[in-house]
């Protein structure tokens, strides 16, 4: 049979493109080849490849681009077959650990989805004795993984700099008398950033986030100090700055979030770049509807606009010999995950847990505080077994709105976290999200279109 809901077209920047969901395939296709695909998916008697077959030769005058259409076909890359039952759950092992080493923080963002830091809860930090534990309980949850990773969150982890800074020379030696080796992220508002600290980051951090919204403004106008005095991007830029300068190639991104402030977000990463950041990413803000700055449904065609402006900003920077990536356009068609993690996302409550300061495991750091949701504790370890295997299969071959979109095995069915937050319940769809999600997988294709024919002129 061919699955037709699984091929997805769009037109953007005058290039025609066709998604096949099922491969991963992506196609460019000029009038005519599209105007046979939309004919095929509309037309209720080709359901087979025979069917199609049947019909070109029925329709002489199609000629060649019928032809290589049914090629695509036989091949696997256009109408292709989708999974007709759930593959078997593999073993899987924690791999990583978001450290929630600090419940505080030293600024007041109006959007903070932990509550200006302290996750609803009492303001602390975690002890090292916490933190060293975490590590001895990923070296044994671990079991055969070689590779582990650790992210400092917070609230602001620099609040907590002594603990990160030994937990990290702590879990280098632990890793290495297991046979293990550990990459490690941190997260920060730059507030507490100095020199020392920034050479110790650049020289033991795999990955370093830089929380900044764009514009002097924008960022403002969200992100203010505990007193709410001075301007937080006046004191954050230069520090950033300097920490990207320094790394040497090692990977960075500067993070910000857009609202309803800024619908204009392409201008953001345009001054981002301008600033000398190469490596951008502009995540949408997750609040409550009624909030003044929350998306809203009525949102989405200026936001899909939006990102095409931005995905053209990229394209014309690149086009110029200028290194600029936007995190969310980045997608690995030729060499992209397994298939179970296809189909899984992030791996939340099972491969990947947070730790709050008192030593709780939660499925990540948006579940922190939240009992409803803990998993065990570091020292029992992962306890709540079926609340772990509710994350794990909560994919998409189990979340019916998923199971007929082209865009299920891109996106992995979202975060788990947000649609349970707005749309009431595991397994069911968030509008914003999921809108927001297809919208950057089609820049996502345009871009990687448009570099191939700058030097090639061919489509179907």
């Amino acid at each position: 049979m061919l699955d037709k809901s699984c091929v997805h077209t769009f037109t953007q920047g005058g290039l025609h493109l066709a998604v096949d969901g099922n491969s991963g395939a992506v196609h460019v296709l000029d009038d005519q080849a599209l105007a046979l695909i939309t004919q095929i998916r509309q037309d209720h008697s080709l359901q087979t490849r025979d069917d199609l077959a049947q019909f070109i030769q029925d329709h002489p005058h199609l000629n060649e681009v019928a032809s290589e259409i049914l090629d695509l076909v036989q091949e696997g890359l256009l109408f292709s077959t989708d999974l007709t039952e759930t593959p078997p759950r593999p073993k899987t092992v924690v791999k990583a650990l978001c450290l929630n080493v600090a419940h505080d923080c030293n600024l007041r963002c109006d959007y903070c989805f932990a509550s200006t830091g302290d996750f609803q809860g009492a303001r602390e930090l975690m002890p090292l004795h916490v933190a060293q534990g975490a590590v001895d309980f990923l070296i044994q949850a671990s079991e055969h993984r070689r590779q582990l990773e650790i992210d400092f969150f917070g609230g602001e982890p620099l609040l907590n700099w002594e603990v990160v800074h030994k937990t990290v020379t702590y879990a280098k030696k632990q890793g290495e008398k297991a046979g293990k080796s550990f990459r490690f992220t941190i997260t920060t508002n730059g507030l507490g950033l100095n020199p020392e600290i920034e050479a110790f980051i650049n020289e033991h951090m795999y990955n370093v986030v830089l929380s900044i919204d764009g514009r002097r403004e924008i960022n403002d106008g969200m992100r203010r100090t505990v007193s709410g005095r001075g301007s937080v991007y006046d004191l954050i830029v230069p520090k950033f700055q300097r920490l990207v300068q320094n790394r040497q190639g090692k990977s960075y991104y500067v993070r910000g979030t857009y609202t309803a402030a800024n619908l204009d977000f392409a201008n953001d990463v345009a001054h981002l770049h301008d600033l000398g950041f190469t490596e951008i990413s502009m995540e949408p803000v997750v609040a409550d509807p009624n909030e003044a700055y929350a998306l809203q449904v009525a949102d989405l065609p200026r936001i899909f606009e939006e990102y095409e402006r931005l995905a053209d900003l990229v394209l014309t920077r690149r086009r110029q010999g200028e290194a600029l990536n936007f995190f969310h356009f980045n997608v690995e068609l030729t060499k992209g995950p397994c298939l179970y993690k296809r189909l899984t996302s992030c791996g939340a409550g099972y491969e990947y847990l947070a730790v709050s300061p008192r030593g709780e495991l939660f499925p990540c750091h948006q579940f922190v505080g939240q009992k409803d949701y803990l998993l065990g504790t570091v020292p029992s370890g992962l306890t709540n077994q079926e609340l772990s295997a509710q994350f794990k299969d909560a994919h998409v071959l189990n979340k019916p709105q998923c199971r007929t979109c082209w865009a299920k095995y891109f996106c992995s069915g979202g975060c788990e976290k947000i649609y349970l937050e707005f749309a009431g319940k595991p397994r069911t769809l968030d509008e914003i999200s999921c809108g927001i999600q297809k919208k950057r997988l089609e820049c996502s294709f345009f871009l990687q279109a448009a570099a191939q024919f700058a030097t090639s002129s061919e489509a179907i």
